[in-house]
């Protein structure tokens, strides 16, 4: 196995992910197979079955038969359609958006994007443009919203029931935080938090703290974030955040805010309610409140994605079995594949590039499976030695949830 990315240093992470993009030829992968006018993969239960839900209008541009449109605002990627090539094309990326996206109209003019820095020695606003002129890094990483997983709770958590497509791995580059913060004159004593604030046009007649997106997450984390204006290549579309977003990476996707207007470094907590009593670990049957744990960083995670988990039969015989695994702020170090429900397990390997610790990594198991009824399961172990969990986490939102065994998947062999 190849040297850890956690051992190595900084720097050396986050401009190796794009070395590594351009030595495996994955420099063109934005907007995919639709870009290149192949025809996308016909094996979803979309392309096979009954009709998809119509995208709404900000993402028409997506892959319909890779989606699954729970509403407006949150659109799932189907397990089948995720590939074997580490990113996430932007075409089937999932979309989750705690509030409506703004008018297109803040994309005619990206560079002019404005957003402050406060908490620092020599507070002031930047327009995008000139952000471009302090620095630029290049990160891959997993995109998760908090909630992924949640479908599968018994006590049927209110919020989306998302399976596993509330994730992806995508590529962003930017300005690192950090390097703002350092022209600036370095972040202020005593400043325990770096906080985000969304540009999301706010209803009027409402209390802006009970409905802006805003979160805090620890100032170090400051260390790998960044002020993204481009994803997989291209500038970052209004749909996942564009012109500016704050990529926080290791943390789960609320954490990584859209429409970025106001960085601040804070002493304490935001008190927006998103915060203070939005995604919050509270017991099953409870409310969130400001001193339960909140959503914040992900664990070690694993799944399946094929073959057969869009309920094809499969021919008895030779199979590759192909899942994706990461390791939310570290990276995932092996994987284990069980093909009779988590009785047995056998290693896995490791199949395309390494794009560091954020990155997700895909993974195999070649299995010879006669005829008969089969529930494969995966289990991940990330750098540290943390184990992916054999049960949830009860929680009354749903979030957070990595077990295995609810993330294995029954498959037919004929």
């Amino acid at each position: 196995m190849n040297k850890s990315p956690a051992s190595l240093p900084r720097r050396h992470l986050l401009a190796g992910s794009g070395a590594a993009l351009a030595a495996a030829g994955l420099a063109g992968f934005s907007r995919g197979a639709v870009a290149a006018g192949e025809t996308p993969a016909a094996a979803s239960p979309a392309a096979a079955g009954a009709a998809p839900k119509p995208l709404p209008a900000y993402v028409s541009w997506k892959d319909p038969r890779s989606l699954i449109v729970h509403s407006s605002t949150t659109i799932e990627t189907q397990r089948s359609a995720f590939g074997t090539s580490v990113i996430t094309p932007a075409e089937q990326l999932y979309i989750r958006n705690n509030l409506p996206a703004p008018d297109a109209s803040i994309l005619a003019d990206r560079d002019a994007w404005q957003v402050a820095v406060e908490g620092v020695k020599n507070p002031r606003s930047f327009t995008l443009g000139e952000l471009k002129s302090l620095g630029v890094e290049t990160l891959a990483m997993v995109l998760q919203c908090s909630g992924n997983g949640r479908g599968y709770f018994p006590n049927k958590p209110s919020g989306t029931p998302w399976q596993v497509g509330a994730a992806g791995c995508v590529v962003w580059s930017g300005v690192p935080v950090r390097v703002v913060a350092e022209a600036l004159g370095g972040v202020n004593a005593g400043m325990a938090f770096m906080t985000g604030t969304g540009g999301e046009k706010l209803p009027e007649g409402l209390d802006p703290k009970s409905i802006i997106v805003e979160r805090s997450v620890p100032a170090s984390a400051m260390a790998d974030a960044l002020l993204a204006w481009e994803m997989n290549g291209v500038p970052i579309s209004l749909a996942h955040g564009g012109p500016l977003r704050l990529i926080v990476p290791g943390y789960t996707g609320v954490n990584n805010i859209k429409y970025i207007k106001r960085l601040a470094f804070t002493a304490q907590e935001t008190d927006a309610r998103i915060m203070s009593h939005g995604y919050r670990l509270s017991p099953p049957g409870g409310k969130g409140e400001p001193t339960q744990p909140s959503v914040l960083e992900m664990g070690v995670k694993s799944w399946i994605n094929g073959p057969g988990t869009d309920g094809t039969p499969l021919k008895a015989g030779n199979v590759q079995i192909h899942g994706v695994a990461f390791g939310g702020l570290n990276a995932v170090a092996k994987v284990e594949v069980s093909v009779d429900g988590g009785r047995t397990w056998a290693p896995a390997r490791f199949i395309g590039p390494d794009l560091g610790r954020y990155a997700w990594r895909q993974f195999v198991f070649a299995a010879r499976l006669p005829a008969g009824n089969y529930t494969l399961a995966s289990r991940a172990t990330d750098a540290a030695g943390n184990v992916q969990p054999e049960q949830r986490f009860e929680n009354a939102g749903g979030y957070n949830n990595a077990s295995w065994a609810d993330h294995a998947v029954k498959v037919v062999v004929a």
